[in-house]
Protein backbone atom coordinates (compact mmCIF):
# COMPACT_ATOMS: atom_id res chain seq x y z
CA UNK A 1 0.00 0.00 0.00
CA UNK A 2 2.75 2.19 -0.60
CA UNK A 3 1.95 5.47 -2.62
CA UNK A 4 4.75 7.03 -5.49
CA UNK A 5 4.27 10.49 -4.57
CA UNK A 6 5.96 13.31 -7.40
CA UNK A 7 7.68 16.44 -5.99
CA UNK A 8 9.39 19.56 -7.38
CA UNK A 9 11.67 22.04 -6.14
CA UNK A 10 11.26 22.29 -2.32
CA UNK A 11 12.59 25.21 -2.11
CA UNK A 12 10.50 26.48 -4.39
CA UNK A 13 7.07 24.57 -5.12
CA UNK A 14 4.42 25.44 -2.76
CA UNK A 15 2.35 22.69 -3.96
CA UNK A 16 4.61 20.26 -3.43
CA UNK A 17 4.52 21.07 -0.10
CA UNK A 18 0.97 20.87 0.46
CA UNK A 19 1.43 17.14 -1.45
CA UNK A 20 4.20 15.79 0.75
CA UNK A 21 2.44 17.00 4.56
CA UNK A 22 -0.58 15.36 2.98
CA UNK A 23 1.64 12.08 3.79
CA UNK A 24 4.14 12.96 6.39
CA UNK A 25 1.49 14.42 8.72
CA UNK A 26 -0.57 11.78 8.45
CA UNK A 27 2.10 8.83 8.77
CA UNK A 28 0.71 7.37 5.06
CA UNK A 29 3.56 5.34 2.98
CA UNK A 30 4.92 6.50 0.29
CA UNK A 31 8.15 6.63 -2.31
CA UNK A 32 8.88 10.10 -3.36
CA UNK A 33 10.74 11.32 -6.82
CA UNK A 34 11.87 14.59 -7.39
CA UNK A 35 11.44 16.58 -10.84
CA UNK A 36 13.80 19.24 -11.72
CA UNK A 37 13.06 23.14 -11.61
CA UNK A 38 16.11 24.16 -13.80
CA UNK A 39 13.76 24.47 -16.61
CA UNK A 40 9.88 24.83 -16.95
CA UNK A 41 9.20 21.92 -18.65
CA UNK A 42 7.49 20.20 -16.05
CA UNK A 43 4.58 18.54 -18.07
CA UNK A 44 7.82 16.60 -20.19
CA UNK A 45 9.17 15.37 -16.47
CA UNK A 46 5.75 14.23 -16.17
CA UNK A 47 5.00 11.95 -19.02
CA UNK A 48 4.64 8.64 -18.14
CA UNK A 49 2.31 10.12 -15.35
CA UNK A 50 0.22 11.13 -18.30
CA UNK A 51 -2.50 13.38 -18.15
CA UNK A 52 -0.72 15.07 -15.16
CA UNK A 53 1.30 17.77 -15.85
CA UNK A 54 2.17 19.74 -12.49
CA UNK A 55 3.29 18.98 -8.95
CA UNK A 56 2.56 17.27 -6.76
CA UNK A 57 1.36 14.35 -8.29
CA UNK A 58 0.34 11.01 -6.44
CA UNK A 59 0.16 7.05 -7.99
CA UNK A 60 -2.07 5.21 -5.84
CA UNK A 61 -1.43 1.51 -5.04
CA UNK A 62 -3.91 0.42 -7.58
CA UNK A 63 -1.92 2.49 -10.36
CA UNK A 64 -4.64 5.36 -10.05
CA UNK A 65 -3.06 8.89 -11.03
CA UNK A 66 -3.95 12.01 -8.72
CA UNK A 67 -2.36 15.37 -9.85
CA UNK A 68 -4.20 18.27 -7.94
CA UNK A 69 -3.38 19.00 -4.20
CA UNK A 70 -7.01 19.14 -3.24
CA UNK A 71 -8.13 15.71 -5.28
CA UNK A 72 -5.19 14.27 -3.55
CA UNK A 73 -6.28 15.36 -0.27
CA UNK A 74 -10.05 14.19 -1.06
CA UNK A 75 -8.50 11.12 -2.16
CA UNK A 76 -6.12 10.11 0.63
CA UNK A 77 -8.98 10.90 3.05
CA UNK A 78 -11.23 8.42 1.40
CA UNK A 79 -8.81 5.78 1.18
CA UNK A 80 -7.67 6.32 4.72
CA UNK A 81 -10.83 7.39 6.56
CA UNK A 82 -8.64 6.30 10.28
CA UNK A 83 -5.97 9.44 9.46
CA UNK A 84 -8.20 12.12 10.45
CA UNK A 85 -7.42 14.15 7.19
CA UNK A 86 -10.40 16.07 7.86
CA UNK A 87 -12.07 16.61 11.22
CA UNK A 88 -14.19 14.06 12.56
CA UNK A 89 -16.47 16.92 13.94
CA UNK A 90 -18.90 18.16 10.68
CA UNK A 91 -19.03 21.55 12.15
CA UNK A 92 -15.12 21.35 11.94
CA UNK A 93 -15.18 19.72 8.98
CA UNK A 94 -17.12 21.98 6.80
CA UNK A 95 -15.04 24.62 8.07
CA UNK A 96 -11.73 22.92 7.11
CA UNK A 97 -12.82 22.73 3.70
CA UNK A 98 -13.93 25.82 3.51
CA UNK A 99 -10.35 27.07 4.44
CA UNK A 100 -9.00 24.34 2.02
CA UNK A 101 -10.95 25.49 -1.05
CA UNK A 102 -10.62 29.30 -0.68
CA UNK A 103 -6.91 28.73 -0.37
CA UNK A 104 -6.85 26.36 -3.27
CA UNK A 105 -8.61 28.94 -5.49
CA UNK A 106 -8.02 32.40 -3.92
CA UNK A 107 -5.28 34.88 -3.00
CA UNK A 108 -3.92 35.87 -6.29
CA UNK A 109 -2.48 38.76 -5.95
CA UNK A 110 -0.16 37.18 -2.58
CA UNK A 111 0.83 34.49 -4.43
CA UNK A 112 1.76 36.12 -7.58
CA UNK A 113 3.66 38.94 -5.77
CA UNK A 114 5.24 36.90 -3.11
CA UNK A 115 6.56 33.00 -4.34
CA UNK A 116 7.38 31.00 -1.97
CA UNK A 117 11.21 31.05 -1.86
CA UNK A 118 12.01 29.40 1.64
CA UNK A 119 15.99 30.09 1.12
CA UNK A 120 15.21 34.42 2.09
CA UNK A 121 13.35 36.29 3.91
CA UNK A 122 13.11 39.80 3.02
CA UNK A 123 12.65 42.96 4.66
CA UNK A 124 12.09 45.77 1.97
CA UNK A 125 9.23 44.40 0.46
CA UNK A 126 6.27 46.67 0.11
CA UNK A 127 3.19 45.08 0.04
CA UNK A 128 0.53 46.26 -3.01
CA UNK A 129 -3.14 46.84 -1.52
CA UNK A 130 -4.20 43.97 -3.45
CA UNK A 131 -1.35 41.90 -1.42
CA UNK A 132 -2.22 43.42 1.68
CA UNK A 133 -6.38 42.82 1.35
CA UNK A 134 -5.20 39.19 0.51
CA UNK A 135 -3.12 39.19 4.10
CA UNK A 136 -6.09 41.36 5.46
CA UNK A 137 -8.32 37.77 4.31
CA UNK A 138 -5.93 35.28 5.81
CA UNK A 139 -6.12 36.78 9.16
CA UNK A 140 -10.03 37.23 9.37
CA UNK A 141 -10.03 33.63 8.12
CA UNK A 142 -7.37 32.40 10.12
CA UNK A 143 -8.98 34.25 13.69
CA UNK A 144 -12.17 33.06 13.07
CA UNK A 145 -10.92 29.17 12.77
CA UNK A 146 -8.81 29.34 15.51
CA UNK A 147 -11.56 31.07 18.24
CA UNK A 148 -14.04 28.51 16.62
CA UNK A 149 -12.22 25.60 17.29
CA UNK A 150 -9.93 26.53 19.92
CA UNK A 151 -6.70 25.96 18.16
CA UNK A 152 -3.65 25.43 18.22
CA UNK A 153 -4.27 24.51 14.65
CA UNK A 154 -7.03 25.78 12.15
CA UNK A 155 -9.83 23.27 13.14
CA UNK A 156 -8.28 22.06 16.35
CA UNK A 157 -6.29 19.12 15.57
CA UNK A 158 -3.83 19.14 12.71
CA UNK A 159 -5.61 18.88 9.67
CA UNK A 160 -5.63 19.05 5.70
CA UNK A 161 -6.65 22.87 6.01
CA UNK A 162 -3.16 23.13 7.94
CA UNK A 163 -1.58 21.69 5.03
CA UNK A 164 -3.28 24.10 2.40
CA UNK A 165 -1.98 27.12 4.46
CA UNK A 166 1.68 25.97 5.45
CA UNK A 167 2.88 27.78 2.09
CA UNK A 168 1.00 30.51 3.02
CA UNK A 169 2.37 30.82 6.01
CA UNK A 170 5.65 30.69 4.59
CA UNK A 171 5.16 33.29 1.88
CA UNK A 172 4.09 35.74 5.35
CA UNK A 173 6.88 34.58 7.06
CA UNK A 174 9.18 35.48 3.90
CA UNK A 175 8.17 38.24 2.81
CA UNK A 176 7.75 40.02 6.03
CA UNK A 177 3.90 40.45 5.93
CA UNK A 178 2.04 40.85 9.58
CA UNK A 179 -0.73 39.47 11.25
CA UNK A 180 -1.70 39.61 14.73
CA UNK A 181 -3.35 38.19 17.98
CA UNK A 182 -4.36 34.56 17.36
CA UNK A 183 -3.18 34.54 13.68
CA UNK A 184 0.28 35.11 14.75
CA UNK A 185 -0.07 32.69 17.53
CA UNK A 186 -1.17 30.07 14.52
CA UNK A 187 1.92 31.02 12.43
CA UNK A 188 4.71 30.79 14.87
CA UNK A 189 3.09 27.39 15.00
CA UNK A 190 3.10 26.56 11.21
CA UNK A 191 7.09 27.48 11.26
CA UNK A 192 7.64 25.78 14.58
CA UNK A 193 5.89 22.47 13.06
CA UNK A 194 9.04 20.16 13.05
CA UNK A 195 7.27 18.33 9.64
CA UNK A 196 7.64 22.11 8.12
CA UNK A 197 11.08 22.20 9.39
CA UNK A 198 11.96 19.47 7.56
CA UNK A 199 10.94 20.13 4.37
CA UNK A 200 12.38 23.52 4.76
CA UNK A 201 16.03 22.12 5.60
CA UNK A 202 15.93 20.04 2.62
CA UNK A 203 15.16 22.47 0.35
CA UNK A 204 17.70 24.77 2.02
CA UNK A 205 20.53 22.12 0.66
CA UNK A 206 19.57 20.14 -1.94
CA UNK A 207 18.65 22.03 -5.70
CA UNK A 208 19.82 24.90 -7.41
CA UNK A 209 19.10 28.50 -6.75
CA UNK A 210 16.60 29.37 -9.36
CA UNK A 211 16.75 33.41 -10.22
CA UNK A 212 13.27 33.04 -11.72
CA UNK A 213 11.97 33.30 -7.65
CA UNK A 214 14.77 35.40 -6.66
CA UNK A 215 13.54 39.02 -6.00
CA UNK A 216 15.81 42.33 -5.29
CA UNK A 217 14.86 43.41 -1.91
CA UNK A 218 17.08 43.32 1.28
CA UNK A 219 17.40 39.82 3.14
CA UNK A 220 16.88 39.40 6.73
CA UNK A 221 16.79 36.31 9.01
CA UNK A 222 14.24 33.58 8.79
CA UNK A 223 11.26 34.24 11.80
CA UNK A 224 11.09 30.40 12.55
CA UNK A 225 12.81 28.84 15.11
CA UNK A 226 16.68 28.79 15.19
CA UNK A 227 18.12 26.29 14.48
CA UNK A 228 20.87 24.53 16.63
CA UNK A 229 24.38 25.50 15.00
CA UNK A 230 25.97 23.03 13.52
CA UNK A 231 28.93 22.22 10.74
CA UNK A 232 29.91 19.50 8.28
CA UNK A 233 33.19 17.99 8.96
CA UNK A 234 35.47 16.15 6.59
CA UNK A 235 36.00 13.71 9.33
CA UNK A 236 35.49 11.65 11.84
CA UNK A 237 35.05 9.18 14.40
CA UNK A 238 31.31 9.68 14.88
CA UNK A 239 29.59 8.55 18.07
CA UNK A 240 27.23 6.71 16.39
CA UNK A 241 28.69 3.82 13.98
CA UNK A 242 25.23 4.20 11.44
CA UNK A 243 23.15 6.82 9.97
CA UNK A 244 20.14 7.67 11.92
CA UNK A 245 18.09 7.65 8.81
CA UNK A 246 19.11 4.48 6.85
CA UNK A 247 21.12 2.16 9.16
CA UNK A 248 23.84 2.19 6.89
CA UNK A 249 27.60 2.66 8.21
CA UNK A 250 28.33 6.18 8.27
CA UNK A 251 30.58 8.19 5.37
CA UNK A 252 29.51 11.59 6.05
CA UNK A 253 30.19 13.75 9.37
CA UNK A 254 28.42 16.38 11.23
CA UNK A 255 29.91 19.00 14.76
CA UNK A 256 27.46 19.93 17.17
CA UNK A 257 28.17 21.09 20.21
CA UNK A 258 31.59 19.58 20.24
CA UNK A 259 30.43 16.26 19.13
CA UNK A 260 30.75 14.33 15.95
CA UNK A 261 27.92 12.82 14.29
CA UNK A 262 28.20 10.54 10.99
CA UNK A 263 25.39 9.92 8.01
CA UNK A 264 25.56 7.43 5.31
CA UNK A 265 25.41 10.25 2.43
CA UNK A 266 25.79 14.37 1.99
CA UNK A 267 22.55 14.98 1.85
CA UNK A 268 21.53 12.74 5.24
CA UNK A 269 24.45 15.02 6.70
CA UNK A 270 23.43 18.35 4.86
CA UNK A 271 19.91 18.22 5.72
CA UNK A 272 20.49 17.71 9.70
CA UNK A 273 23.33 20.45 9.54
CA UNK A 274 20.75 23.08 8.52
CA UNK A 275 17.93 21.88 11.21
CA UNK A 276 19.07 19.17 13.55
CA UNK A 277 15.68 19.39 15.93
CA UNK A 278 13.78 19.34 13.01
CA UNK A 279 14.55 15.18 12.23
CA UNK A 280 13.33 13.26 15.42
CA UNK A 281 15.40 10.57 14.99
CA UNK A 282 18.79 12.15 14.77
CA UNK A 283 17.61 14.22 17.84
CA UNK A 284 17.02 10.13 19.49
CA UNK A 285 20.89 9.48 18.64
CA UNK A 286 22.08 13.42 20.29
CA UNK A 287 20.07 12.54 23.10
CA UNK A 288 21.53 9.01 23.88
Amino acid sequence: MTYQLILGDRAYSSWSLRGWLLFEKFNLPFKQRLVGFESKNTEEQLAEFYPARTVPTIVTPDGAVVWDSLSIAEELASRHPDASIWPADPTLRALARNLACEMHSGYGALRNDCPMNLRCAYTSFVPSEAVLADVARIQQVWTHALETSGGPWLCGEYSAADVFFAPIAARLAGYGLAVSGVAKTYLDTQLSDLAFRRWRAMGLVKGPDLQRYARDYDLGTWPGPTPLQAKAVDTGPSENPTCPYSGDPVTHFMELNDRVFGFCNEFCRNKTVADPEAWPKFIAVYLS
